[in-house]
């Protein structure tokens, strides 16, 4: 008998949850269902660029079941878009994360605020407004963080020609 799927961390769900090629209806395809898990794993490492062992830390989950979640997912959005299927996004043993971490930048500090409440207004050790979500508590953009990914478009430009585009 196999073992009961344990509870996955997630940062945040999808702010879109089916995509389909255009053009066509969504009921004359064929559907792919990718889990919250799946998605979380392709962002961590696909996205964000993070080393398995980290990115199963940040899931709550081993690295080996990181990497069969990230596989699995990859596998399934290599299917939908290669075949033109849509892809459905839902589903998943998962768990939102509970806490923010949030990083001072006058005085260092690093402390956690607990999902639902407020953004801090100031460092509760030093009183400075200058603070910022840490960044291995940041996503890289979409509904759930704001902001495009960092590190594309004008981001690449920068580094592929080494000046900003406005010199």
């Amino acid at each position: 008998m196999a073992r009961p799927v344990c509870c996955r961390r997630i940062s945040c769900q999808p702010g879109c949850r089916l995509f389909k090629p255009a053009g066509v209806p969504a009921l004359q395809l064929e559907t792919v269902t990718l889990s919250l898990d799946e998605l979380e794993a392709i962002r961590l490492a696909d996205l964000e660029g993070l080393y398995q062992e980290e990115a199963a830390k940040r899931m709550n989950v081993s690295r080996q079941t990181f990497a069969r979640i990230v596989e699995a997912g990859r596998r399934k959005a290599a299917l939908a878009l290669t075949a033109g299927h849509a892809l459905r996004i839902q589903g998943g043993e998962v768990e939102m994360s509970r806490t923010r971490s949030f990083t001072c930048a006058s005085c260092g500090h690093v402390w956690e605020v607990a999902h639902g409440l407020a953004r801090p207004s100031e460092c509760p050790s030093c009183k400075h407004a200058n603070i910022h979500r840490s960044p291995e508590d940041r996503g890289q953009g979409g509904p759930c963080h704001g902001g495009p990914p960092r590190g594309t478009g004008r981001e690449q430009s920068r580094r592929r020609w080494g000046r900003r585009r406005d010199q």
